[in-house]
Order: C-alpha cells, then sequence, then structure tokens
C-alpha cells in the first residue's frame, strides 16, 4: 500500500465515531445507550494526532478538558520548582486523562505522548451540560472522579511500604490486567516506557528496574528483551505481592471503571 493511501486510511479509521470505535465499552460511551451516542459525539473532537514527544497538555497551563486515549500511550508527571521530574501515571488506550485537575483552574501535571499516539478532547464545560441531560452519564463520571482518587491513596501505600520485587510485579500484573481488558495477550506485551521512567514512577533506580526485572527472568516468572515482556508464571508474579495485585494501578490505571 502506498504512503498516501496508508495515510488516508489512518485518517479515516481515526475520524470514526464513538459507535465504531472498538474502545467504546471500556470508554465514556459505556455509560450511555446507543440511542444517545450521537450527543455524545456532537460534543468530543475525535481523533487528534501526537508523535513521540508531543505534549496533550502542560503543568499549570488552563483547565479545558479531559482526554479519552484511543491509540498509543501517555505519560502524566509534574515538575517541581527545581525542575525536577515526578512520574505520576502511564495510560493505555480507552483510559482517560486529566481527572485529577477537573477541580482545578489549571493542569495538575504534564501529559506527554511516549509513542505515536491519538486521543479524543472531551471538553469539561459540554461534557458537564450533557450530563445533566443523561444521568448515567454523571454518575460515570463521577465514578471515574472516586477512582482517581482511590488510586491515588493506594499508590502512596504501595510506594511507602512494598519492596522493589513487589512494585515490579504489581506494575507488571496491572499491565497484564490492562491488556487483557482490551482483547489483547495478558502474558506477552510491550513495555510502553523506558526503564527511567518506570523507576521514577515506582521510586526506584534504574539500576533496581533492571536488576530485579533479571531477577524475575532468572526465577521463570517473565522472559524480558528489551522492553518486550512475556509473563511465564502470572501465580507466581501474584504470590510476591502482600496487598491486593491491582494496587499498583493507581493512576496508571486511571479512566478506567
Amino acid at each position: 500500500m502506498a504512503s498516501n493511501q496508508i495515510t488516508r486510511t489512518a485518517n479515516f479509521s481515526l475520524q470514526r465515531g464513538c459507535h465504531e470505535c472498538s474502545l467504546s465499552k471500556l470508554c465514556i460511551p459505556i455509560a450511555v445507550e446507543s440511542d444517545q451516542i450521537e450527543q455524545l459525539e456532537e460534543i468530543i473532537k475525535q481523533g487528534r494526532m501526537l508523535s513521540r514527544g508531543d505534549y496533550i497538555f502542560e503543568q499549570h497551563s488552563p483547565f479545558k478538558s479531559c482526554f479519552a486515549l484511543r491509540s498509543g500511550a501517555i505519560k502524566t508527571f509534574t515538575l517541581s520548582e527545581e525542575g525536577e521530574e515526578q512520574v505520576t501515571g502511564f495510560y493505555l488506550p480507552g483510559e482517560i486523562i486529566g481527572l485529577d485537575s477537573v477541580s482545578m483552574d489549571n493542569y495538575s501535571c504534564s501529559a506527554v505522548a511516549l509513542e505515536r499516539t491519538s486521543v479524543c478532547e472531551i471538553p469539561l464545560d459540554r461534557f458537564e451540560d450533557l450530563s445533566t441531560r443523561i444521568p448515567s452519564l454523571q454518575h460515570h463520571f463521577f465514578g471515574l472522579l472516586s477512582s482517581e482518587i482511590q488510586q491515588s491513596r493506594q499508590l502512596s501505600m504501595l510506594l511507602s511500604k512494598n519492596t522493589a520485587e513487589e512494585r515490579i510485579a504489581s506494575l507488571l500484573l496491572s499491565l497484564s490486567n490492562r491488556f487483557k481488558r482490551r482483547r489483547l495477550s495478558e502474558t506477552h506485551f510491550k513495555l510502553p516506557m523506558p526503564r527511567s521512567d518506570i523507576g521514577n514512577y515506582l521510586g526506584l533506580a534504574v539500576e533496581t528496574v533492571s536488576r530485579v526485572l533479571t531477577r524475575f527472568q532468572n526465577q521463570g516468572l517473565i522472559k524480558v528483551q528489551g522492553r518486550d515482556i512475556e509473563i511465564l508464571d502470572l501465580a507466581g508474579l501474584q504470590v510476591l505481592l502482600k496487598h491486593d495485585t491491582g494496587c499498583i494501578e493507581a493512576h496508571a490505571k486511571a479512566g478506567t471503571s
């Protein structure tokens, strides 16, 4: 297929409405009836494309919209006054970004594409108006906000208590569960983020992340080749955890319910 034809095909796919999107059962459309989808499509700005390194929004910029990830992967992070980066979450297709800033005038963090990515923009003012007319949509949105709060608390608890092995095992299991919900392989997937971001997110040195992954491989739990991960023993990873296996989903799971 010629490159210009590939581009036209990709653009057509991104222009498809919510009712045609393969992620509709994971995203906002799950909260509305089939005859209400058109009302939702009228307010959502479909298929904005980003290249790796492009920002969706930046910390402290005026808050206007949340974003549903349609393809690719997103990292959110904050910057301290000294310019030090703290990774706050990783997002996969079907998840919602920006929920933590809904009650604020400005975005509390920055969001950047980890790879070629597409998002759908959800302007909050129009979404709130539609929610008053579709109670199920409002209820779903409140549920997303509640999950965001719970996941933030769980992440804090995990990072303050768990060992490096437990943190990394939890992250791998979280990714496994999230890929499974998208009807993709739960045991063989590619990490969307570099190990430096994993270490930053989990409060570990990069060397510790690499050492633990190598240890897991030597124990027969996983097979690692670069960012390619194959989980050989799901039950074995779960045994490593002292807490709920979903606790690390925190911001990484934000946007699903």
